[in-house]
This record gives structure tokens, sequence and C-alpha cells, in this order.
């Protein structure tokens, strides 16, 4: 499937670009960065979403942005919404 098509969660990105090649776990990792496993273990299940502080804190330890990492959970959330909500019984307005 094409990222065009359906993004990524964020947290699939994480495991499977990032995690993944290092050999790193879930618990190992949510210690490198400070915080709660379950934080890292929902966020790679796509239970959770991308928050400012889980944000920040990958994009310091991989050198990315932290926008990167946010830009990803709102092209996901947007994808998802695109799918089920239905707006074509909006008419525009005209300028």
């Amino acid at each position: 499937m094409s990222l065009l098509e359906q993004p990524m969660h964020p947290g699939e990105v994480l495991k499977e670009l990032y995690l993944d090649p290092l050999g790193m776990g879930a618990i190992a990792f949510a210690r490198r960065l400070d915080v709660p496993r379950t934080r890292i273990e929902r966020l790679i299940k796509g239970i959770t979403s991308m928050t400012p502080d889980t944000a920040l804190r990958l994009a310091r330890v991989f050198n990315t942005t932290p926008a990167y990492w946010m830009n990803m959970q709102t092209n996901y959330d947007m994808a998802a919404a695109a799918s089920v909500i239905d707006v074509s019984n909006i008419e525009p307005f005209v300028a």
C-alpha cells in the first residue's frame, strides 16, 4: 500500500524504521527516553497517538524534528477521518 493512500501510524514508523534496525525493544527504548514502557508499547501498537512530549524526546534521540513526528500523526489522523467522514453534502462558499 502506498504511503500516499494510507499514511503509516507514527508508532509503526518508529518500530520499523528506527527500533527494529537498532535491535531495540520497547522497554529498553522507554528507559532511554525516560518514559513509562507502556507509552512506547501502546504507540508502537497504534493504540495511542503521538504526543508533543514524545515527539520532543524522539526528535532528540534520533536527531530529527518534533514536527517530523507530529506531522506523521496529523497525516495519519486526517487519512483516518477522511475515510469515515462524508462532507460531500456541504456546499462551499463562492467568493
